[in-house]
């Protein structure tokens, strides 16, 4: 059985001969570029400059050499990002930063910084419809983007691997956020209510676009496209149900069927925390895959999700507790939670191992290698 094969039959709720495994496929599997250099050294492997999958979350690009000794199933041929082909970093003092395709800016420090934090929000000041006006929006259908994406996709067909197409930006209602700040973004679903639909409806057109051409350009390829929306924090929802039913779900759904108009494909949706009680919605708008299933977010019990959600949709994460366990824990410890997940999320089918959101840098390779010989050893049906 070849790694496509192998994810397919998860995808499909049926027991291949193990238990898939995921390691950069997407920017919410990934490993940062200090754990990735440490695992590559801990593997013995030649040193290579080390490329950037993602610079805000400073997530490198997995190599193949690495991809084939760790056995992973899925391949990510994302399309360039405009933070890469267009990057213009800026020194400002103690920290780097530049500004995005959106406007938004990012700083990160020069000395013990590991990430990009938004430090501008182009929108901030725009409190009516009228007020957008001045602002250009970036175009979804850049030819830049699309330069390889074919090419990428077909190889990793043909090699039998999975293929995994990412998306253009953060979420329908990320980017709102995003745009006007956080303080806006919450304030505006109730005083400025005609401004967050606008916004949102949008980001939905230029997703629709950009969905549509990089579909025409590999969807005969692709076997999962992702999005993401973050609607949950660690203890609760980041906004109630039934705001998301009214402002966000109609959304989601129109982006995902739209999606599943265009080639046959799986949607794989990330949402951090404690998301829960609207994992009902999610399933009802389109979404087949769940990541990161955060274990220490309230509410988020893999066995009793696996119960009540098992059926509907597949767990893509799930492997290892990066907040609790991973980073901090001892590699027995490592094994003893990679062991309980399995235990858990693994009958039936219906999963693709992962960390439970990126590897993060103070992760030890031991514990890196300690998570992956469980899977190996543990994951077999």
């Amino acid at each position: 059985m070849n790694s496509r094969e192998r994810v397919i039959m998860a995808l499909n709720h049926q027991e291949p001969d193990h238990i898939p495994f995921d390691l950069g496929g997407t920017v919410a599997t990934g490993i940062h570029k200090n754990a990735y250099r440490n695992l590559r050294n801990q593997l013995g492997l030649k040193e290579v400059q080390i490329r950037t999958e993602d610079i805000i979350q400073q997530l490198a690009t997995v190599d193949e050499d690495v991809m084939e000794l760790l056995q992973a199933d899925c391949r990510n041929v994302a399309p360039r990002s405009s933070a890469i082909y267009n990057l213009e970093l800026r020194d400002e003092g103690e920290y780097s930063a530049y500004t995005d395709e959106w406007g938004i800016g990012w700083r990160m420090p020069k000395t013990g910084g590991f990430y990009y934090d938004m430090s501008d929000h182009p929108l901030a000041q725009a409190h009516s419809l009228e007020s957008t006006a001045h602002y250009k929006w970036p175009d979804p259908v850049d030819p830049q983007r699309f330069d390889g994406l074919r090419e990428r996709a077909r190889r990793a067909h043909q090699e039998g691997k999975v293929v995994i197409l990412g998306g253009l930006c953060a979420g329908v209602t990320e980017m709102h956020s995003w745009l006007r700040g956080y303080l806006n973004y919450y304030t505006d679903f109730y005083m400025h209510q005609d401004l967050s639909e606008y916004l949102m409806d949008k980001v939905v057109e230029l997703k629709m676009a950009y969905w549509e051409r990089a579909l025409q350009e590999a969807g005969e390829y692709v076997d999962v496209v992702t999005e993401a929306d973050d609607v949950a924090g660690q203890d609760r929802l980041l906004v109630s149900p039934e705001m998301y039913r009214k402002l966000i779900k109609p959304r989601h759904t129109k982006l995902f069927n739209y999606i599943k108009e265009l080639a046959q494909v799986k949607v794989f949706f990330h949402s951090c925390g404690a998301v829960r009680p609207l994992i009902g919605d999610l399933i009802e708008a389109g979404v087949d895959i769940l990541n990161p299933v955060q274990k220490s977010a309230q509410g988020m019990d893999f066995l009793e999700l696996k119960k009540e959600f098992g059926k509907d949709l597949v767990f893509w994460g799930g492997g290892v507790d990066t907040q609790r366990v991973y980073g901090s824990g001892t590699p027995e410890e490592v094994r003893e939670d990679v062991r309980q997940n399995i235990e858990a999320l693994a009958p039936g089918g219906g999963f693709v191992f992962g960390t439970i959101h990126n590897t993060q840098p103070n992760v030890p390779p031991q514990n890196i290698l300690a998570m992956w010989e469980t899977w190996r050893d543990f994951g077999r049906y």
